[in-house]
C-alpha cells in the first residue's frame, strides 16, 4: 500500500476500533501526535509500535517538539529551552551557542525517535521581528543570517540523530501580528523585501540538506492573491524552482482560520496538493478528517509518495540505552546549564 497525502490525529492514549480503520484507508500517510496522546515515553513507544505495524510502507507519525511553549511530550522527556534562547546566547557566545544548538537539535531528535516518532516539525525557520507574539521565542533570532546559522547546527544535529528536517513557516510567519489559527494575515511586503530577509534562512537550509518545508497560512498581496501554503507561486516557482528544493511539502493544519480561505475540508485539501503540497495536515476534527479522506480516494501522486518515504526515522534506539549514552548525558548537562542561567516556562499545548 503506497503512502497517501492525509495526515490526521488520534483521539487519546489508545488506537481505537474506528482510528484503526480509516489508518488503513489508503488516502492516509500519517499521524500527528499532541500532549493528549501521551502518558509515558513507554505508552507512546507502544502506540507508535501499533500505528507502524498497520502498513507496509508505515505511516509517517509526527510530532510538535520544538522546546519553550510548544513540546508536546513531556514527562520523561528532557524540557527543551525555546528556540529563542539559542539566539540570545549567540549574542553572548557565538561558538557556545552553535555547539549547544547543535545538541539540542539532537538531543530532540534522538528522544523523539527512541519512542518510534519518525519526525518532529523542526526547525522553525521564522524570524523573531517582535511583530508575531505566536512565533516569538519559537524563532531562533531576528536577525536572517544568525537564524540561518543557529538552524543549520540545529539540522545537524536532527541528522545526526537519524531525523528527516522540516523547515517552517514558509516563507516566513514572523512579519505579521495576526495568529494563522485563528484568522488569515497579510504580510504586505514586496517580494523582494521578504527575498532579502524571511526567505534567508529557508534558502540557507535548502542548500544543506533541508529534507520537509511547512507552509505558512499567511497571505502575502504583493507577491500572490492566493495564501502561501495554496499557492503555486509560492510552492512551485519559488521554492521548487527559485530555491531548487526537492523534499515534502507539509500543508499547516487546514482546521486553522487561516485555512478557512479556500473553502471547506475537501477544497482546502485539494487546493493545498493541487498547489503543491506533499502532505496535508487535519488536526482536532475527526469528522472533517474523514470528509477529507474520502473526497482524496481516488488521488494519487507517486512523485509525492517517493518524497514522503524519505521522511521516516533512520535510526529508533532504545530509550534505556540512549539515557546511557555519553552525547545524551553532556546534550542534557549544557541545556541544564544553559536554562539554569535563564529559564521562562511559557506554557501551550
Amino acid at each position: 500500500m503506497s503512502m497517501g497525502p492525509v495526515m490526521l490525529d488520534l483521539r487519546g492514549t489508545e488506537l481505537l476500533p474506528e482510528e484503526r480503520e480509516i489508518l488503513l484507508h489508503p488516502a492516509v500517510g500519517g499521524v500527528i501526535l499532541f500532549s493528549r496522546n501521551y502518558q509515558s515515553p513507554e505508552q507512546v513507544r507502544e502506540l507508535c509500535q501499533r500505528i507502524h505495524a498497520l502498513r507496509q510502507p508505515p505511516l509517517l507519525i509526527a510530532v510538535d517538539q520544538e522546546g519553550g511553549r510548544v513540546q508536546r511530550l513531556r514527562d520523561g522527556f528532557f524540557r527543551l529551552p525555546p528556540l529563542g534562547r539559542c539566539g540570545e546566547l549567540y549574542g553572548q557566545e557565538k561558538a557556545r551557542a552553535l555547539s549547544l544548538t547543535r545538541e539540542a537539535g539532537w538531543l530532540m531528535a534522538s528522544e523523539v525517535l527512541s519512542v518510534g516518532v519518525d519526525l518532529s516539525f523542526a526547525p522553525v525557520l521564522d524570524l523573531d521581528r517582535g511583530i508575531s507574539a505566536v512565533i516569538g521565542d519559537r524563532a531562533f533570532h531576528g536577525d536572517p543570517a544568525i537564524v540561518s546559522e543557529l538552524a543549520s547546527a540545529y539540522q545537524r544535529g536532527m541528522h545526526e540523530a537519524g531525523m528527516a528536517s522540516v523547515g517552517k513557516h514558509f516563507p516566513g510567519h514572523g512579519g505579521v501580528a495576526a495568529d494563522s489559527h485563528l484568522s488569515l494575515p497579510q504580510d504586505t511586503r514586496r517580494f523582494v523585501d521578504l527575498e532579502l530577509e524571511d526567505l534567508v534562512p529557508f534558502r540557507r537550509l535548502v542548500g544543506n540538506g533541508l529534507n520537509g518545508v511547512m507552509a505558512a497560512h499567511v497571505l502575502y498581496p504583493l507577491v500572490d492573491s492566493q495564501p502561501a501554503g495554496f499557492s503555486q507561486v509560492w510552492l512551485q516557482r519559488v521554492l521548487r524552482q527559485g530555491l531548487g528544493f526537492q523534499g515534502a511539502i507539509f500543508s499547516d493544519d487546514l482546521s486553522m482560520g487561516g485555512a478557512q480561505w479556500a473553502g471547506d475540508y475537501a477544497q482546502r485539501a485539494r487546493a493545498a496538493l493541487e498547489a503543491g503540497c506533499d502532505m496535508v495536515l487535519v488536526c482536532n476534527q475527526p469528522d472533517r478528517a474523514a470528509e477529507v479522506v474520502e473526497a482524496l480516494a481516488a488521488y494519487h501522486d507517486p512523485a509525492a509518495q517517493l518524497r514522503l518515504a524519505r521522511m521516516h526515522g533512520k535510526a529508533f534506539p532504545a530509550p534505556e540505552s540512549l539515557r546511557r549514552d555519553e552525547r545524551w548525558l553532556n546534550a542534557t548537562r549544557l541545556l541544564d546549564n544553559c536554562q539554569s542561567e535563564r529559564w521562562l516556562d511559557m506554557d501551550m499545548e
